[in-house]
C-alpha cells in the first residue's frame, strides 16, 4: 500500500510538472501578451499645411494601419517651414513635404533629412485668374503676356507653390521681380482673400481653394495645372538618416502602413470621402466631391509609394532655377528607397 501511494504521488507531481511546462499561456501570461500588443510606439509627423492631398496618410491613420504595424501616428501642422524645422530639431520623427525642401535643410547637416515613401506624385499647384480675365490661348507666348504685368498671389517664399510660380515665369521668360508683383503671404488660405478683395490679380492653389473660389465668383476654373508637368514628388515622407540607421524597423512599420493608405485610396473612393469629411468637417460636401474627382482625374497620388530619380530632378530643377538652392545634389543623398522596395517584396 505504501508502494502504491509512492506511485501515486509520483504520477502526481509529473502531471503537474508537465501542466507547467504547457505552451499554453495562462489567464496572467495572456493580460501580458495582450498588454504588449496595446503598446503602440508613437510617432509625430509634421505637415506644412493641412491638405487635401495628404488624404492617405490620414487613411492610414483612421483606418488603423498604423496600429496594425504597431504605430500610433500624430501629425502636427507647423507652417512656415517649420515641417522641415522640427524634424531636425527632433520635435517630430518625420515630415511630410517636398524633398526640394529638405535638401536645402540638408546643407552643412551631418545628419540629413532623406525621404522613405511618396505620397502625392504630381505637382499639385494651380494658377487661377479673376474671371475677368481670360487667356488668349494655350501657347507658351499667350500664357506669358497673360502672365506679365500681373498681382499673383503666390503663398510663402520658399514654399513650393511659390516656388513652381516663380519656375513658370522664369521659364517663360518673365522676371518675378519685374515683370509681376508677388504677393507672399505666409497663410496659404489668404490667397482667395487676395484676389477677392481685388489685391491681386490671380493666385495659386488647391483644392479646396479651388472650389472655394469658385463658388464665391472669385475666379474660374484654373488656367494653368502644375499637375501636367508628370510625376512630380510634391510631397513624400520623411525622417532624419540617423532614425534609418537606429531604427530601420519603425521606419518599415510606417512605410508599409503609409503604402497600405495609398493602395486603399486608390481603390475605394467611398472611403476616401469618408475619411476626407472626417478630416475636413468644415468643408462642404460639394468642395470635397470637386476635390477627390480632380485628385482622381489628376492622378494626384503615388500608386506605390515609389520616387523615381528623374521625378525628383523636376523639384530640384524648380529650386536651382529659382535661385533657391545653390549646388548639386545626389538623389540616394535625399531618396531611400529600401523600405518601399522591401514593402512590394
Amino acid at each position: 500500500m505504501k508502494y502504491r501511494g509512492k506511485i501515486k504521488m509520483l504520477v502526481i507531481m509529473l502531471f503537474l510538472l508537465l501542466a507547467g511546462c504547457s505552451s499554453t499561456p495562462s489567464s496572467t501570461d495572456e493580460k501580458k501578451e495582450d498588454g504588449k500588443s496595446q503598446e503602440l510606439k508613437k510617432l509625430v509627423i509634421a505637415e506644412p499645411v493641412h491638405l487635401i492631398g495628404y488624404l492617405p496618410l490620414y487613411v492610414a491613420m483612421h483606418e488603423g494601419y498604423f496600429k496594425e504595424e504597431g504605430l500610433e501616428v500624430e501629425v502636427i501642422t507647423a507652417t512656415g517651414g517649420a515641417h522641415v524645422t522640427s524634424v531636425v530639431s527632433g520635435e517630430a520623427w518625420g515630415n511630410i513635404g517636398g524633398p526640394e525642401s529638405n535638401a536645402l535643410a540638408n546643407i552643412g547637416s551631418k545628419d540629413p533629412i532623406q525621404s522613405v515613401v511618396n505620397v502625392v506624385n504630381r505637382a499639385n499647384v494651380y494658377l487661377m485668374a479673376n474671371p475677368d480675365l481670360k487667356l488668349e490661348d494655350n501657347s507658351s507666348h499667350a500664357l506669358a503676356e497673360f502672365l506679365k504685368g500681373k498681382t499673383i498671389a503666390a503663398g510663402r517664399y520658399g514654399g513650393s507653390p511659390n516656388l513652381l510660380t516663380r519656375w513658370l515665369l522664369m521659364d517663360l521668360g518673365l522676371d518675378p521681380a519685374k515683370d509681376v508683383k508677388l504677393e507672399e503671404p505666409a497663410d496659404a488660405s489668404a490667397v482667395v482673400s487676395l484676389v477677392e478683395s481685388g489685391k491681386a490679380d490671380m493666385a495659386n492653389g488647391a483644392e479646396p481653394q479651388i472650389t472655394e473660389g469658385k463658388n464665391k465668383g472669385v475666379w474660374a476654373e484654373p488656367f494653368y495645372s502644375f499637375t501636367d508637368l508628370g510625376d512630380y514628388p510634391y510631397s513624400v515622407l520623411s525622417v532624419k538618416k540617423s532614425t534609418i540607421e537606429k531604427d530601420p524597423k519603425t521606419v518599415q512599420s510606417f512605410v508599409n502602413a503609409v503604402i497600405k493608405g495609398l493602395e486603399a485610396v486608390e481603390k475605394d473612393p467611398e472611403l476616401a470621402m469618408k475619411i476626407l469629411k472626417a478630416e475636413f468637417p468644415t468643408a462642404s460636401p460639394e468642395s470635397l466631391q470637386a476635390a477627390l474627382d480632380r485628385a482622381y482625374a489628376d492622378e494626384l497620388w503615388s500608386k506605390d509609394g515609389y520616387i523615381s530619380e528623374k521625378s525628383v530632378a523636376k523639384p530640384m530643377n524648380v529650386v536651382k532655377k529659382t535661385g533657391v538652392y545653390k549646388g548639386e545634389y545626389k538623389y540616394e543623398d535625399l531618396i531611400n528607397m529600401t523600405f518601399v522596395e522591401k514593402a512590394s517584396e
